[in-house]
Order: structure tokens, then sequence, then C-alpha cells
């Protein structure tokens, strides 16, 4: 069965699962393996619970079917069960020929995506990744939630190795797109900084290969704006430069960010965010570039990022009558780490506490890494901070430690902490994102 015949099964069952467990009668299942699962092995299963077919590469699982076949039931073989599962999607995509703005970096990304989604729905019907499914099965499922009564897409693109983003834009097919940043971030799967720009970049590289393509970037980004591919459309957005289609700067952080903006020849336009950081600025300008490429009114746009509220434990603010909660638990790399760490000591706020989680997936930088954000943290006026995890165990400091999570638990459940401004941040891995709740 080739790509053509699988998509006109789809056309008849469009309804996807990668979970044996939920199987909705007559829809497609497609056997996934992970380093520690094997989609193969469950094949049957799922269509014994309903679906109406199964894609597996398990030649062995292929022919014990057709051995006892269930009735009505089908099973196909193929060389790669993520492969055909990608190349579905690509197919389905194909079928639209509504805009597709692809968006990645190193740190931002999600935020800048919920920001784009919120700004481009102003005026038109948006499809977008949902929470970070961002990766070579998250992709295809974003697209194959596109319908007909979606007129625009934005899909979200993360990488954690050398060639991800060749895959996934390979996959999504996107005729726009931007990068928010390179940074120090999966050091372990990309080798060095070189191979995050590079990596980064292949999105680029993608739309320099497609007609009427559009770049968003950020001219002030030496590294973005170095590998820019000739010949392709680009929209800039700047802090510090004029030459750009909008231009932006910082207000106050008060704690929330407050910016005014402007494209060529306009007006400013000034913006109080729902945003922790003046590090958001960069994204909010992104979305902004991205709302006036599609002709979203000015106003509306200002109005879409005033209203716009993080979450997922994005440089969010919570009051939780005991203290003010900064909380950014979902992933820590050094740039994003220096960037919270810089923001925090310019809040005008007291007293201020830092929690902090090791850094995870550096290699052979990773102590490297986690001393620089100790001698960062010495410059800093924080009436107390708290490191939890091995990486900053092994760096020498007088800050109190914790070995986990469930260490820093037990250690507020003994002295509740009371009337403090917190900023928690750490890799999702050490689970800080378990704290608020005892805070």
């Amino acid at each position: 069965m080739n790509i053509q015949e699988l998509y006109a099964f789809y056309t008849q069952h469009p309804v996807v699962t990668t979970d044996s467990r939920d199987c909705p009668e007559g829809s497609i299942f497609i056997a996934l393996k992970g380093e520690s699962f094997d989609g193969n092995k469950f094949a049957v299963q799922a269509l014994e619970k309903g679906c109406a077919l199964a894609v597996v590469d398990d030649e062995q699982v292929y022919n014990e079917f057709l051995a006892q076949p269930l009735e009505g039931k089908r099973m196909i073989l193929v060389p790669d069960s993520l492969q055909a599962f990608k190349d579905l999607a690509r197919e389905h995509r194909r079928q639209f020929t509504i805009p597709v703005v692809g968006i990645t970096g190193t740190n931002g990304k999600t935020t800048t995506k919920e920001l784009v989604r919120t700004v481009l729905a102003q005026k038109y019907n948006v499809m977008a990744t949902e929470g970070n499914f961002n990766n070579d099965v998250g992709v295809p499922k974003t697209l194959l939630r596109l319908s007909p009564e979606h007129e625009i897409a934005v899909v979200e693109m993360g990488a954690s190795h050398p060639g991800d983003i060749k895959t996934l834009v390979e996959t999504a097919e996107p005729n726009s797109g931007l990068i928010t940043n390179v940074g120090k971030a999966h050091l372990l799967g990309f080798g060095s900084f070189e191979g995050v720009i590079k990596t980064k970049g292949e999105l680029y590289d993608n739309l320099a290969t497609r007609d009427d393509s559009v770049i968003f970037v950020n001219a002030d980004n030496e590294h973005l704006m170095g590998i820019l591919p000739q010949g392709v459309e680009t929209e800039k957005y700047t802090q510090h430069q004029q030459d750009a289609a909008v231009v932006g700067e910082i207000v106050a952080c008060d704690p929330f960010l407050r910016l005014r903006w402007k494209s060529e020849d306009e007006e400013w336009h000034e913006v109080a965010t729902h945003l922790i950081g003046s590090y958001n600025l960069d994204n909010v300008l992104a979305a902004v570039t991205v709302g006036l490429h599609y002709c979203v009114d000015p106003d509306a746009i200002s109005e879409a990022i005033a209203g716009y509220v993080p979450s997922n434990n994005r440089s969010q603010l919570t009051e939780t009558g005991r203290n003010h909660l900064i909380v950014d638990a979902y992933n820590a790399n050094p740039t994003s780490m220096a960037a919270a760490i810089d923001n925090f000591s310019l809040m005008q706020v007291s007293p201020k506490m830092a929690i902090l989680g090791d850094m995870r997936e550096l290699g052979e930088s990773s102590h490297q890494e986690h001393v620089a954000v100790v001698e960062k943290l010495k410059q800093c006026s924080f009436d107390e901070v708290w490191l939890v995890g091995s990486e900053f165990d092994a760096v020498d400091c007088d800050y109190r430690k914790f070995a986990d999570v469930e260490a820093v638990k037990t250690a507020l459940d003994a002295q509740p902490v009371n009337g403090r401004y917190i900023l928690i941040k750490g890799s999702n891995g050490i689970r800080l994102f378990q704290l608020p709740e005892l805070l």
C-alpha cells in the first residue's frame, strides 16, 4: 500500500491513534516504537478494540495476523511505521492551500506559538500545535487535525539532535516561519552550540527551497541574521534598530512586561501583558510581525497580546495567598536560566528567593554551565537560594542544596515559606512543577 492508498483509506476513516488504549471505532492504529515500548505488540489488540486498520513494521506480527485475520479488519506492513505516519500527515497537509507558519528555537517557541495563535485568531480560524506536541510524533498529530474550516496553521517544531528540524519541516512544509533564538540546550544531542545553530537553521534552509516563502527574523540576533538564506523575503523585528518591519521597546517590568511597538511609519501601540520577563519582548514582537504580515488589524494585535495569559509553568506569576511565585519550571538551559535570573534580579520586589533545579542534557558542558549559574547567582542580592539536583550539588557554594524535589517538599513541610517572591526554574525532569501547591 503506497501513501496515496493509505491516504484514501484515511479519508474514509479520518481518526488516527498511536495508543492501543484509545481505539475509536473505525480508526487507524499506527504502531510506533520507542526506547521502552513497541506498538507492534499491541496492533492486534487495537484491531480487536475497534480500529479498522493497523499499520505495522514488524513482519512477524504481520504474518501472524495473516494466519488468523480478524473479520472486517486490515493490517498493512510498512518499512517504518513512524515514516508512514509522517508521510500520511504530509499528504493530508498537501490537501490544504492555507498558510502554514513554522516555529522553532531554543527558548520561547511555545510562548511565541501561543502568542502567534492568539494574534492570528483575531482574523482567522487557526489550527495550532497543542501544548508542546512539537516532535516527530507530535507534528504529524498536529497536521492531521487540519480540517476545511481552518484558514491558517501554526506548527511548533522542537529538536534535540541534528537533522530533527529538517525532518519536521519536510513533514509540515511550512511556507513561512521563524526561529525564536538559538541557545545552549540539548548539547548532549547536538554536540556543540554550532550544532544547535545548524539544526535550527534547517527551517530557513527548507523555506529557501519554496516559492513565495517568508522568514520572520529578529534583526538583533547575530546568529540568526548570519544564517539567513539569500533570495527569501524577510520580515524583521527589532529592539535596537530602525530598519525593520516592527520596532519595540520595554516600558516596564513591574513585574509584568509592559511594552510598546510600532510598524513602519505608524504610531506607537502600548501594551500591558500578563507575561513575566523582559526576554518575552522578542516573543511578542515576533507575534506582532506575523500578525501584520497576515493583515491582522494593529489594534486587534495589541488587544490579543494584552489578553494572553501564559500557562503550563511558562513565565507565570502565581499569587498563592502566602507567596508570589514566578513559575518557569517546564524547562531550563543555560540561556533561559541566565535570562530568568537576570529578570528576577531586576524586579523591584522583596524579599526574593530562588529555587533552581538542574539543567539536563548538557553533556560534557554540564558542570561548567552549572558553575556559571552559581557565579551569576552570587552577583545577585537574592535573600535565599535553594539548588536542587546532583549537578548543582557538585558545585562548590554556600547555597542550600537538595538531592531532589522530594527533599525540597520535606523541607517546606517542616519550615513553610511565606511572604516571598519566589523564582522556580529547572528542567522538567527535576519536577519543580510540584512545588507551587506547597508554597
